[in-house]
């Protein structure tokens, strides 16, 4: 994460916990959470089946990173989404980053992804059409998200192993490394009841906020500025849906992402501040 970003983040006050789409501040203030986490709380924070795999997971003591058959497990959850893909797995964001430097994929180590969710993307941000992130819940008309011959899937599950689907296409990258059987658990319940590529999840409706999206694209669950503003102009942006109430991407290169659910309330604020923004 970049400096700004998380100077950006910093913004927030403290939090006392997190439950479904919403950040509990310290104080009792409660906003509503667009970033998600960059889509990894795309399930919500807290999701109860997940959690208690975690739990299941860690009472037998499976934390240290070596083999075990939770590993195939995890693969099988992921051949649903990705059928006829490889994959390789990797413990963080940099290390999956760190392969597919040696892949020769990436030129910087913090070279933004590709992302299905922006309309086309800037000049020089990655290697044009050899990969992508994957994201849930994006409509098949904005394209077919199994194209690129290296797509790294955005996983719901923010404590849980970095993936790579690979098509028979794909350049050679490392092997995957062994990981902890409990964040791979709690990761192949996530897959489940992300409810596979026909999850309704897409189609939930949000009326006003659709009326209101006329200076923003929005695809599927997912909105965002294009072109992309620079960073002065989103930053005044996150403070703006700070103190409405909600909390943005700390970027413009990430998108938002409508929660599962919004109360009448807060649909008609979030209208009101995309449409002023």
């Amino acid at each position: 994460m970049r400096e700004e970003e998380v100077l950006l983040l910093r913004l927030l006050p403290p939090l006392s916990r997190a439950r479904d789409f919403h950040l509990y501040l310290e104080g009792g203030r409660r906003i509503v959470d667009l970033w998600q986490d960059s889509g990894a709380a795309v399930l919500g924070h807290k999701p109860s089946n997940v959690v208690r795999e975690l739990k299941n997971a860690a009472e037998r003591g499976l934390f240290a990173p070596l083999p075990h058959r939770q590993e195939k497990r995890f693969l099988k959850a992921l051949a649903r989404f990705f059928p006829g893909r490889n994959f390789r797995l990797y413990p963080d964001g940099s290390s999956l980053r760190e392969a597919l430097k040696k892949a020769g994929v990436l030129a910087r180590g913090d070279e933004p992804f590709p992302d299905p969710v922006f309309p086309d993307l800037p000049e020089g941000q990655g290697l044009s059409g050899l990969f992508s992130l994957w994201r849930p819940f994006l409509p098949p008309c904005f394209g077919d998200p199994f194209s690129p011959p290296i797509l790294i899937p955005v996983l719901p599950w923010s404590l849980g192993p970095r993936a790579l689907a690979l098509s028979d296409e794909a350049p050679d990258l490392p092997e995957s490394a062994p990981l902890s059987p409990v964040l791979l658990a709690a990761a192949t319940r996530a897959l489940h009841d992300l409810g596979g590529p026909g999850s309704k999840r897409d189609l939930v409706s949000f009326p006003r906020i659709d009326r209101a999206t006329a200076s923003w694209i929005r695809r599927g669950i997912y909105l965002c500025r294009y072109p992309q503003p620079d960073h002065k102009i989103w930053a005044e942006l996150f403070r703006y849906f700070l103190d409405g109430g909600f909390l943005i991407p700390p970027s413009p290169r990430q998108p938002l992402i409508l929660p599962g659910s919004l109360s009448s309330g807060e649909e008609a604020k979030l209208a009101r501040l995309l449409s002023d923004a």
